[in-house]
């Protein structure tokens, strides 16, 4: 009896062990499903594709080729060649990081209801290609290409394909302005910039650094370059990435205020790449929204105290142009108010004295009835200003006087009493002296007048520590 019941129990742990046995090997078999790959799973040749659309959660795209690339739902859409080149190429070369072969339920790695579906068609071959949940653990997607397998994808395909139809339009390119010989505008004012490289004998402006003028009959006048600079980089850096139709025509530029724009600009440029050089020819057109550019008219003849609002960047809906492309995109305030910013004002020099101080020899003052000399000696950095032979340290008066500026361009004639005036003589033979005068004004500007001409009104505060530096030296 104990040796048919030790029988018995020897039995038990056999089919016990048998059942363990089988257990492992099946779970081997499906570890051995599951294959560390890194190898290439589907390759697509770019240039035979024919068709390619996808459907994610917020978009369902579709484009053909023929000539170019279209867009099945309207083949006026400008389709950008680049953004398809980029889609395609996510399958030139697809690689799976890991391999999960035998699915029999795709539902666990969300491919029963992807998240995107790609159909890509080909001259002999169409793809199917699904996308389904992301693996935090793995930080990759699972991916089906309808062969039975799973791919953990090595790049997630969707960082690419989240797209909305916005983001395939081609649009228009703006030029990096490398070198630009002309510019001309038409809006506020109306008018022609040239550029003119500076020479010493240059009669037109007293700074070096100039090199774009104001045509004014067959005289030039000199702008600011930075400002000229900044302008155009205000043209590159306006965002043309909202468009609000991609097929306008010419009626319809009506409706955004382009049909007359409120700014036109041209530019004459030259890119410049390597040993290449490409001219060309660039036109932006800017204008506010009509429906708003009336109601602000309306406002502006109100009287201050019973306007009720005020138009700022936040509130602005502008619209731009460029050359005479179809698209028409939506621009931001602050782009709409710096493009508008291209008068003669906007763009000249703001400082009463452009020259370079380096080139400062010296100063004959008028303060308060009296006349005080600076002189100077040697040359570059070695050279020091003196109040009779006294050596000075000319760091403030320089600050002091490089710090007036323009508040507002006018050309009213002064006519009050003069509170200073200063002739700054230079090193140069085309321009040997500067002749500035500040005027009292009001409480808080003054008069500025450049070699006897009206200049602009200035900050009082400024003039009054310009004074208060010259008592530094000669009180």
């Amino acid at each position: 009896m104990k040796r048919a019941k030790r029988l018995y129990i020897l039995f038990g742990v056999l089919v016990a062990v048998c059942i363990a046995t089988v257990c492992v090997l099946q779970y081997d078999q499906k570890q051995e499903d599951i294959q560390t790959s890194g190898e290439t799973v589907l390759t697509v040749d770019p240039a035979s594709v024919s068709a390619l659309k996808w459907e994610t959660e917020s978009a369902s795209l579709a484009f053909h080729k023929d000539e170019g690339w279209l867009y099945d739902d309207d083949e006026a859409f400008p389709v950008s060649e680049e953004k398809i080149d980029d889609l395609l190429a996510e399958f030139e070369d697809f690689r799976a990081a890991f391999i999960i072969e035998n699915v029999t339920d795709f539902a666990q790695y969300g491919l029963d209801e992807s998240i995107c579906t790609i159909d890509i068609t080909t001259s002999d071959t169409s793809y199917e290609i699904q996308l389904g949940d992301y693996s935090s653990m793995d930080s990759q997607r699972y991916v089906s290409i309808s062969d039975g397998n799973v791919y953990l994808a090595a790049s997630d395909p969707l960082d690419a394909y989240d797209l909305e139809l916005s983001d395939m339009i081609a649009n228009d390119e703006v030029p990096s302005f490398d070198e630009v010989s002309a510019i001309h505008f038409e809006g506020p004012e109306t008018y022609d910039v040239v550029w003119q490289e500076y020479t010493e004998d240059n009669t037109y402006t007293l700074c070096s650094d100039d090199v774009y003028y104001k045509q004014e009959g067959s005289d030039l006048l000199p702008l600011d370059t930075t400002a000229v600079e900044s302008y155009l980089s205000s043209i590159s850096n306006a965002g043309y990435d909202e468009y609000v139709t991609y097929n306008v025509t010419d009626e319809e530029l009506a409706t955004y205020g382009l049909d007359a724009p409120e700014v036109t600009v041209t530019v004459e440029y030259t890119e410049l790449d390597g040993q290449t050089e490409t001219p060309g020819t660039f036109t932006l057109s800017v204008s506010r929204d009509p429906v708003e550019l009336a109601a602000q008219a309306t406002e502006d003849v109100l009287d201050e105290s019973s306007s009720t609002t005020e138009s700022t960047e936040e509130t602005i809906t502008a619209y731009a142009r460029i050359n005479d492309s179809q698209i028409v995109y939506k621009i931001s305030g602050s782009s709409y108010e710096a493009l508008k910013a291209c008068t003669y004002n906007d763009l000249r020099h703001t400082e009463v004295l452009t020259a370079d101080f380096s080139d400062v020899t010296g100063f004959d003052i008028s303060l308060d009835g009296q006349v005080y000399t600076i002189t100077s000696k040697g040359s570059g950095e070695d050279k020091t200003f003196l109040y009779g032979d006294e050596e000075l340290d000319i760091a403030s008066l320089q600050s002091a006087l490089t710090a007036v500026s323009a508040q507002d361009f006018t050309d009213e004639a002064p006519t009050q009493k003069e509170e200073l005036g200063m002739t700054v003589t230079l090193d140069s033979e085309t321009h040997p002296k500067v002749q500035i005068e500040f005027y009292r004004y009001d409480g808080e500007h003054c008069l500025a007048v450049v070699d006897g001409t009206p200049f602009a009104l200035v900050a009082r505060s400024a003039v009054v520590d310009l004074i208060e530096a010259i008592n530094t030296i000669v009180l």
